[in-house]
């Protein structure tokens, strides 16, 4: 449930409520607005506890959450979350991009990589070390050396790093090298990975599951915030369907979905998203013209001698391209976005 607190209700007043939810055995979220602050009431609620809420000083009103999703949901928090990443915003009001090569192959490849991805305008370094392969045969990355040489290219660049873990072992050892802890595809509903990392002090990118619907990819972030890490952000990577033709159906009604549902910032992989480097410039500025916060995209300099998905991968020059074209709708962006998160109720 929700506790909405009156216009100038003071600090001891909030401490009260919280002081009291805690009486209950339940925890508390602490939503400070511009009018007025609300407490969120997160654990197994009773109605019968919304009497004795009502009953405290500076309270106004006590209204059920809906959602299954306590933490992610906008009804706990109405502002956007910001997730920061040193001087680097994340649903803020310029959409955020991150660029690099599907997998690290050599300190060439990735410093190079960095150092035109960051000419162009990205943000954030992408590249992955430990890679997920249908294939066990297939090349499945460098591993610690990998990270050492993200790092290296975030040292040359300025550019903080977003790179995929993929098991509870591996989480220290990526949390030494990253900025950004990656939770990929495959992993959207490994729980006991989710819990971890959201004990992790980093934020954590959270992509959509193959076949997640938007509350199961909503829970999976709650499983992080639940542990206690609430930078989360929402990657929207396509979903697996009957066509063939492309890699994953993009999903780009999940954008302005998911910012009506959530306060959470989402970006979205037109990489991963369609498989063909042609589709990726038309469905990242579709992306960000729904409102997305950011992209995450694949840069090579070479993609065909790419040791992976060369083909999604965009050369630095196309990658250019696509910055302008991002910088050219991101002002309808900014706007779907903000209208979408303030809609309510019909």
């Amino acid at each position: 449930m929700i506790v909405i607190m009156r216009t100038g209700a003071t600090e001891e007043q909030v401490e009260a409520v919280r002081q009291h939810v805690a009486g209950l055995n339940l925890n508390t979220i602490i939503n400070r607005g511009v009018e007025r602050t609300v407490v969120a009431v997160v654990g197994a609620t009773h109605p019968e506890q919304r009497d004795g809420l009502l009953r405290l000083a500076g309270v106004l009103d006590v209204v059920p959450i809906s959602r299954p999703y306590k933490r992610a949901s906008r009804e706990a928090k109405h502002q956007n979350t910001v997730v920061r990443v040193g001087d680097v915003e994340v649903g803020g009001p310029e959409p955020t991009v991150m660029a690099g090569p599907c997998v690290i192959e050599s300190e060439e490849q990735v410093v190079s990589t960095a150092r035109a991805v960051k000419e162009a305008g990205a943000r954030v370094l992408r590249g992955g070390a430990f890679k997920p392969r249908t294939s066990p045969y297939s090349f499945r990355g460098m591993g610690e050396e990998g990270l050492r040489l993200l790092r290296l290219a975030s040292q040359e660049t300025g550019l903080p790093v977003v790179t995929e873990v993929m098991g509870v072992r591996d989480i220290d050892l990526v949390a030494r090298y990253a900025d950004i802890l990656q939770v990929g595809a495959r992993n959207a509903q490994n729980y006991f990975l989710l819990d971890e990392v959201g004990r992790v002090d980093k934020p954590v990118l959270l992509k959509r599951g193959f076949a997640g619907t938007y509350e199961d990819w909503l829970l999976a972030a709650e499983y992080v915030m639940a542990a206690g890490n609430q930078d989360v952000i929402l990657c929207e990577r396509g979903i697996r369907t009957f066509e063939t033709y492309t890699r994953n159906t993009l999903d780009i009604a999940a954008i302005p979905v998911i910012h009506h549902l959530s306060h959470l910032p989402v970006i979205a992989d037109p990489s991963h998203g369609t498989g063909r480097w042609q589709l990726v410039i038309p469905m990242a500025i579709a992306a960000i013209a729904a409102g997305a916060d950011g992209l995450l995209v694949e840069v090579h300099p070479d993609p065909d001698k790419a040791l992976s998905d060369g083909a999604q991968s965009l050369t630095p020059d196309n990658f250019r391209r696509m910055m302008d074209g991002v910088r050219a709708v991101a002002e309808v962006g900014r706007l779907n976005r903000n209208a979408v998160s303030r809609l309510g109720v019909r």
